[in-house]
């Protein structure tokens, strides 16, 4: 599903709002995690799972097509673990 999808299917379950509306609350809640990530914290959605960031130390990684090594510096990466809801259902339990 994409932002799009998500935004029409909101907006066809809830009639009683205009879908510029449901467009601006589904980058609001987008926002806000992204924010707050950029921040260092960490979002939860209970039932769904946690963002997070992580930190990737530097390293000497290779070039698949030369084989050259190449130095790779630090960085932050989003990081996501589900929830035992979202778990539990996706398992069919």
């Amino acid at each position: 599903m994409i932002r799009s999808e998500l935004i029409q299917k909101i907006a066809d379950d809830n009639p009683h709002l205009y879908q510029r509306d449901v467009e601006n609350i589904v980058n609001t809640i987008f926002e806000e995690i992204i924010g707050a990530m950029a921040k260092g914290d960490r979002v939860e959605l209970r039932g769904f799972g946690a963002f997070s960031v992580k930190k990737r130390d530097a390293r000497t990684g290779r070039n698949p097509r030369t084989g050259e090594s190449v130095a790779v510096e630090q960085k932050h990466v989003p990081f996501f673990k589900t929830g035992k809801l979202l778990r539990d259902r996706l398992n069919g339990n």
